[in-house]
C-alpha cells in the first residue's frame, strides 16, 4: 500500500520518513495519477479542514477513490458534533480532571501534534483526544467553573502552531510515522492490514495468546499486515482492512461498537453485528431455533405471567439464563420449585424475559466450528471436574474451571450432530459461529449458537492445526477480494 503525506505546501515539509511521498493538496485533487492508484492511505495534513475546503476534498476524495484517509470526513464532521463532544467529555471527565487539576487559572489550552503535547504531564490526555478524533493538529480550550470543562476542539494549521512547538511538533511527526503500524519496511509486502481486537481485561477471552500470536504469524504469511489493537482503538479503526474480533462479544460492550463501525465503513469483518445482536439474545436464539423446527432442549421463555407454569413443561432440574449470558455467566440451575421459584423473581428483576430450559445431563458437548456455512473444525468440550456445565466459575482451583476437551476430524462427527450444526448456522447467516449440540437418548439437540466462538491453541485446532487460522484468514481475504 503506498503512503502519502498531503499538504498544502509540499516544499515546507522536510521530514526525513521512509516509505511515505509528502505531495500537496492540489496535486493529490487534481492529478489524476493518484487517483489510478488502488491502495494508498492518505494522511491528510491540509490547514483547513472546513467544509468544501481543500483539505476536506482530500479526505473525501480519498474516500471516494477508495484510499484510506487520516482524518476521514467522518472526523472532521465529529469535530464540528457539539453532542460527540460531550460524549467525550463525560466519558472522559475523570481523566481531564487528574491531568489538569494543578492548573490555578480559570481557561486552559491544550495543543495536541500528532497525539502528543510539548508537555510529557499531559501525554494521556492528548492521546485520548487524538484516539477519539485522528486529526494530527488539535486544540482543545478548557474552562474552569465548579470543575474543568470542554470549551471548544478545533483542528488547527501548520501555520497556527508556536514557534517554540514546531521543533517538537516535527519530533513528534517522525516518531508517528516511523510507528511499526504506519511504515515498518517488512520483508512481505503486505496486501491489506487487519486489526485483531483484544481485550486485555477480558475474563474469558475467546482465544489464548498462544492463538493470537497463530493468527499473527499466518496472517503475515497470506500477506496480511496484523496488528493486535485494544477497545481503545476504536477511533483507529478506519485504517485497516479487516477486522476479526477476539474479545468476548456483548451488544452493550466495545465488541459491538467495533462490529458496528467496520460495517458502516465497509471493512471486512468477522464476526458481523447482527450475528453479535442475535447471538447474544437467548430470547432471539429460543425463538428462532423453534421456528426452524431444530431440535433442543425443552425451552420456555419466561415472563411475570406465565412463571409459575414453567415448571410443567421443563420439569425438574431447570436450567435458567439471563438473556444476554455467555460463557455460562449468567446460567444457573434450579433443582427444586423453591429454588426455581427465588432464581427467576431474581432474574426478572434485571430483564422482562428469562429463558428456562429443560437440564439434559451429560459427559461432554459437541461444539462444531462452522464458518461460512461451512464446518472447519469439531471439539468435544467434557464437563468441569464435579460440575454440570463446561465452565465452573466458583471453583477453588483455577485448573478446574473448565473441562478437557478433544478434537475430531469433521468425518467422524455423527451425521445427526453435523446437520443441525449446519442447519442452525443458516439461521445466522454468513460468519464464525460454534454451535453446542448435545447427543441424547439418540437425539441431537442444540443447546446454543455462538458468534464468537473460542479458537485455542491445543483445542480447537488439536486436529486440524494451523488449516483452522487460515480457513478464518482466508475467509477474512475473500471479503476483501470481493469487494
Amino acid at each position: 500500500m503506498e503512503k502519502f503525506i498531503v499538504v498544502n505546501q509540499s516544499e515546507t515539509w522536510n521530514l526525513a520518513l521512509e516509505n511515505i511521498q509528502i505531495i500537496s493538496a492540489q496535486a493529490y485533487l487534481t492529478n489524476p495519477d493518484y487517483s489510478k492508484i488502488k491502495k494508498a492511505r492518505i494522511f491528510n495534513l491540509c490547514k483547513d479542514y472546513s467544509y468544501q475546503s481543500r483539505g476536506y476534498y482530500v479526505s473525501l476524495l480519498a474516500e471516494a477513490r477508495g484510499h484510506l484517509a487520516i482524518p476521514t470526513v467522518t472526523n472532521l464532521v465529529d469535530l464540528r458534533e457539539p453532542k460527540l463532544v460531550k460524549i467525550v467529555s463525560e466519558e472522559f471527565d475523570d481523566l481531564i480532571q487528574k491531568s489538569l487539576k494543578n492548573i490555578k487559572n480559570q481557561e486552559f489550552t491544550l495543543s495536541i501534534y500528532f497525539g502528543q503535547n510539548v508537555a510529557q504531564k499531559y501525554r494521556e490526555l492528548s492521546a485520548m483526544f487524538h484516539r477519539h478524533f485522528q486529526i494530527p493538529f488539535l486544540r482543545v480550550k478548557f474552562n474552569y467553573t465548579t470543575k474543568w470543562n470542554i470549551k471548544n476542539i478545533k483542528a488547527i494549521s501548520e501555520a497556527e502552531i508556536p514557534e517554540d512547538h514546531k521543533e517538537s511538533m516535527r519530533e513528534f511527526a517522525v516518531q508517528y510515522f516511523a510507528k511499526k503500524r504506519y511504515d515498518t519496511p517488512r520483508s512481505v509486502k503486505a496486501d491489506y492490514d487487519l486489526a485483531i481486537l483484544v481485550n486485555p481485561e477480558d475474563p474469558a477471552p475467546p482465544s489464548n495468546p498462544k492463538a493470537i500470536k497463530k493468527f499473527v504469524e499466518i496472517g503475515e504469511k497470506m500477506g496480511f499486515y496484523v496488528e493486535v489493537v485494544s477497545p481503545k482503538d476504536l477511533s483507529r479503526l478506519s485504517a485497516f482492512d479487516a477486522l476479526f474480533i477476539r474479545q468476548s462479544t456483548e451488544v452493550n460492550n466495545e465488541a459491538y461498537a467495533f462490529a458496528r463501525k467496520a460495517q458502516q465503513e465497509e471493512i471486512a469483518i468477522i464476526d458481523y453485528p447482527e450475528a453479535i445482536l442475535k447471538c447474544c439474545n437467548k430470547v432471539f436464539m429460543a425463538e428462532a431455533l423453534q421456528n426452524a423446527g431444530i431440535p433442543t432442549p425443552k425451552t420456555v421463555i419466561v415472563h411475570k405471567d406465565n412463571k409459575n407454569s414453567v415448571l410443567e413443561t421443563t420439569g425438574l432440574p431447570v436450567v435458567l439464563k439471563s438473556p444476554d449470558s455467555t460463557f455460562s455467566f449468567g446460567v444457573k440451575k434450579a433443582t427444586t420449585g423453591e429454588e426455581y421459584k427465588e432464581m427467576v423473581t431474581a432474574m426478572l428483576k434485571n430483564s422482562d424475559l428469562v429463558i428456562a430450559q429443560e437440564f439434559m445431563p451429560s459427559e461432554y458437548d459437541w461444539r462444531i466450528g462452522i464458518l461460512d456455512d461451512k464446518p472447519f473444525y469439531a471439539c468435544r468440550y467434557y464437563m468441569a471436574k464435579d460440575h454440570w456445565q463446561i465452565y465452573n466459575w466458583n471453583a477453588a482451583e483455577k485448573d478446574n474451571q473448565d473441562g478437557n476437551a478433544d478434537s475430531l476430524p469433521i468425518e467422524e462427527i455423527p451425521k445427526k450432530v453435523l446437520d443441525v450444526a449446519l442447519k442452525s448456522a443458516k439461521i445466522m447467516g454468513k460468519g464464525l459461529y460454534g454451535i453446542d449440540v448435545k447427543e441424547i437418548d439418540g437425539k441431537a439437540l442444540v443447546i446454543e449458537i455462538n458468534d464468537n466462538p473460542n479458537i485455542d491453541v491445543g483445542v480447537e485446532d488439536g486436529f486440524y492445526g494451523d488449516q483452522v487460522y487460515i480457513d478464518i484468514l482466508s475467509a477474512l481475504k475473500g471479503r476483501l477480494e470481493k469487494k
